[in-house]
């Protein structure tokens, strides 16, 4: 659960420059975006990553993985942490150059690297 929560809190606080760029661009109070993001991203995603995990576990079983639900956890979760540099690069390029070209290549590299890092340990996990 801690490596989650750290996760989703790093993502939360990724997203301050964007949201900084996009209130005085609006003139919408500040306030307003933390306080979506925050329930977004601190108390719901991590209620969706667990769903996720459960059901690249449950697609595992049939194809003869041999890992645990804990290690399904793991894998996504530590994915996640282990890609959140890159979600603050990202944060950064948004809230500073705003959306464009800069931002979408930083963010598919989020992706990208994410993505492998849970691909992989799930591997593992699965193999294990």
């Amino acid at each position: 659960m801690a490596i989650v929560m750290a996760a989703c809190v790093v993502m939360f606080m990724a997203q301050w420059p964007w949201r900084a760029r996009q209130s005085f661009e609006t003139g919408t109070p500040l306030s307003d975006y933390i306080q979506n993001d925050m329930f977004a991203l601190v108390f719901f995603l991590p209620l969706v990553l667990y769903g996720l995990a459960a059901l690249m576990r449950v697609l595992a079983m049939p194809l003869g993985g041999t890992g645990t639900w804990y290690s399904a956890r793991l894998a996504l979760f530590w994915g996640m942490l282990a890609s959140t540099p890159l979600m603050i690069l990202a944060g950064l390029t948004k809230g500073f150059i705003g959306p464009g070209p800069a931002n979408t290549s930083v963010g598919v590299a989020w992706f990208a690297v994410f993505l492998w890092i849970w691909l992989s340990s799930s591997w593992e996990a699965e193999t294990q």
